[in-house]
């Protein structure tokens, strides 16, 4: 089986920081993923929004939390994830969301910041070098690069060549 989801889109939210019982840092965010294309019958151009529940785990929730907040862009690689729960009134709950494992800064802010890069080694994204999502030790403090010149990116449905 495969189990991998990218998304680049804007936080809806900034970040929200928690600690597990054992002291690893646990962030939560919302993600909107913007998709458009032409209609057929009008011509008219059509757009639709996905919003996505992202969670990151140990050293880089801290540096998502760091340096993420509401309308910033960012590219997130990870897993699909299957959550349930029963809520106060004992109903049974679900929904999907998105357990990232590395993630990229896309966008230009306040501070000089931008991203580049691939995750992992190359600075500019942060990737744990494992699957363990509470184990703190595993997770890249790769220098963050700002000297990347990746602008924004705008794939519309004529590009893509499938």
């Amino acid at each position: 089986m495969f189990n991998k989801v990218i998304l680049i889109g804007n936080l809806t939210r900034d970040v929200e920081l928690r600690y597990s019982g054992n002291g690893s840092a646990i962030a939560k965010f919302g993600l909107a993923v913007n998709r458009t294309w032409k209609d057929r019958s009008s011509g008219e151009r059509r757009e639709e929004v996905c919003y996505i529940d992202i969670n990151i785990f140990g050293r880089s929730a801290e540096i998502a939390n760091q340096h993420l907040s509401k309308g910033r862009r960012v590219l997130i690689e990870g897993r699909l994830v299957f959550e349930q729960w029963q809520d106060q009134n004992g109903q049974k709950r679900s929904r999907h969301s998105v357990s990232a494992e590395s993630f990229q800064f896309l966008d230009m802010r306040e501070g000089g910041m931008q991203g580049g890069g691939q995750g992992g080694n190359q600075g500019g994204g942060y990737a744990p070098r494992n699957d363990t999502p509470f184990d703190d030790g595993g997770y890249n403090d790769a220098p963050f690069n700002s000297n990347s010149n990746m602008g924004n990116i705008e794939i519309d449905d004529d590009d893509i060549p499938f």
